[in-house]
């Protein structure tokens, strides 16, 4: 059976140490001068080095040529199947025996993070004073996760990401001794992949080098399921045109052909990055938008729905896009010249009663009932109509407040749902809620069943009555001016 690449290719002296000159430097001189300490942390991302510096150092410790093959006195544990304070406790017996051959008995403790609390409080005392022969090497990923009094009693030593052009040259080494032939575009694209991890991007190589005798970027792509550049320039360009029904084909066209929505939401957001930071060409966006759209691109990877997700917010950024338009073209109406600010606002009143001049009493006639009759009927009808307005008003005023308090609930409760209804515009008339929404892809989703009932559900526990639930969709021109509604956060 072949040996995987990273494991072939891993370092076998502190001087192999790719990328953590700081740490192999600090060793290095602490082991020449025999300042040998009794506990270490190594702590940083995956894939950067840290369980090899922890078995490098383990044998330099003792004197020993590096090797592979167990050895009694470097005891290996991992902390993620034997995290118990039963294990600990274990632990604390090998401790009191004396190395078999070797100077120093050294424990190295992979995934420290995962030990349970019980487990750390009975390792505290062992770790702060553990007999003369004994070492110990811990490492994590996640050192937030650790106690204080556990990273108190350690030296700590933090790795960082390997700069991509150090993972590249090492990835071009491995690659001419493999007699792995590849593309510049296709070694650059692994190791940005690979983000600063040289086992990730090794590993990479390794699988990518059974594809063909010659890799190219675009066999890598397929590789990793990213999408062409094209289709995510389309739509981009699309959202900023604001034009929904092309964004939405794109993205749908993507999805049909089995690209994961996360990685579209990733590629989506390296390329907003990217032209946020390139100021030598005019960015397609305004900052206040690329960011909300960096923002809600996050939330695609963890949603319940990542694909209906995605839709909402290219969907939600076209329309943030319009309406920003919207005012940018409506702001000169709201600025007046100084002639037109005295033209256009009144004069105060003055306190001076104004004179009203009484109209001259007509002669009564023989036919005045008539006239009075109609007086009455057009008094009723205008008392009839402000009625009816006061009450359009009073409609008006509880269907927004209604409406205020079920996006409320959906947002705490059904997030994606709650992206879609908060573009609606609600009326209300003989207790029917009518949603009106600008696309049929809105009104289409609100019109499931499903989603009909939930609306119904909450829109009665506002409005403590029956309510039928309807949509429609109008004219954008209908509702372009009238703004999302927004909920405190």
């Amino acid at each position: 059976m072949g040996k995987a690449l990273y494991r072939k290719y891993r370092s076998r002296s502190l001087s192999e140490i790719v990328g953590q000159d700081h740490i192999t430097t600090t060793l290095q001189n602490a082991l020449k001068s025999g300042k040998i300490a009794h506990a270490y942390l190594l702590t940083g991302p995956r894939g950067v080095g840290k369980t090899s510096i922890a078995r490098i150092l383990a044998h330099e410790i003792n004197s020993l040529t590096y090797s592979e093959e167990p050895h009694f006195d470097i005891i290996e544990i991992d902390a993620a199947s034997n995290n118990g304070v039963e294990d600990v406790r274990d632990l604390r017996d090998k401790i009191m025996s004396a190395p078999a051959s070797a100077k120093y008995k050294v424990f190295i403790i992979d995934e420290v993070h995962m030990l349970s609390k019980a487990a750390f409080n009975a390792l505290l005392k062992t770790l702060e004073e553990p007999p003369e022969h004994v070492v110990f090497i811990l490492a994590t990923t996640e050192a937030h996760k650790l106690p204080e009094t556990i990273i108190s009693r350690t030296q700590r030593f933090s790795f960082r990401p390997v700069p991509v052009e150090q993972v590249v040259n090492h990835l071009r080494t491995i690659a001419q001794t493999e007699h792995i032939t590849l593309d510049d575009d296709a070694l650059q694209l692994i190791a940005d992949h690979g983000e600063g991890s040289f086992r990730d991007s090794i590993s990479l190589l390794d699988q990518a080098s059974s594809l063909s005798s010659h890799i190219t970027k675009v066999q890598v792509e397929s590789l990793l399921g990213r999408v062409p550049a094209e289709h995510i320039d389309e739509i981009l360009n699309a959202t900023v045109n604001h034009d929904a029904q092309k964004a939405l084909s794109a993205l749908h066209a993507l999805l049909v052909q089995g690209y994961e929505p996360a990685m579209v939401a990733r590629q989506l957001s390296q390329l907003l990055r990217l032209n946020l930071l390139d100021h030598s060409t005019k960015p397609a966006m305004s900052p206040e938008l690329t960011l909300s759209l960096l923002r809600q691109l996050l939330d695609i990877p963890p949603a319940h729905n990542p694909s209906a997700m995605l839709e909402v917010v290219i969907l939600r950024s076209c329309l943030q896009s319009t309406n920003a338009e919207s005012q940018m073209a409506l702001s000169p109406t709201v600025v007046l010249e100084p002639s037109q600010v005295k033209t256009t606002i009144p004069a105060p009143e003055t306190p001076t009663k104004p004179t009203i001049q009484q109209p001259k009493p007509s002669p009564v006639t023989e036919t005045s009932p008539a006239p009075e009759a109609t007086d009455d009927t057009h008094s009723e009808t205008s008392r009839t109509t402000e009625k009816q307005a006061v009450a359009t008003n009073t409609d008006t005023d509880d269907v927004e407040s209604v409406w205020r308090d079920v996006l409320q609930q959906l947002k705490q409760t059904h997030n994606t749902l709650y992206g879609i209804a908060r573009m609606a515009r609600p009326t209300l008339s003989d207790d029917t809620l009518t949603l009106e929404l600008s696309f049929a892809f809105h009104q289409k989703r609100l019109s499931e069943p499903r989603n009909i009932a939930i609306l119904t559900k909450f829109t009665e526990a506002v409005r403590n009555k029956p309510t039928t639930i309807r949509c429609q969709k109008v004219s954008p021109l209908r509702t372009k001016r009238q703004p999302t509604m927004q909920l405190q956060p």
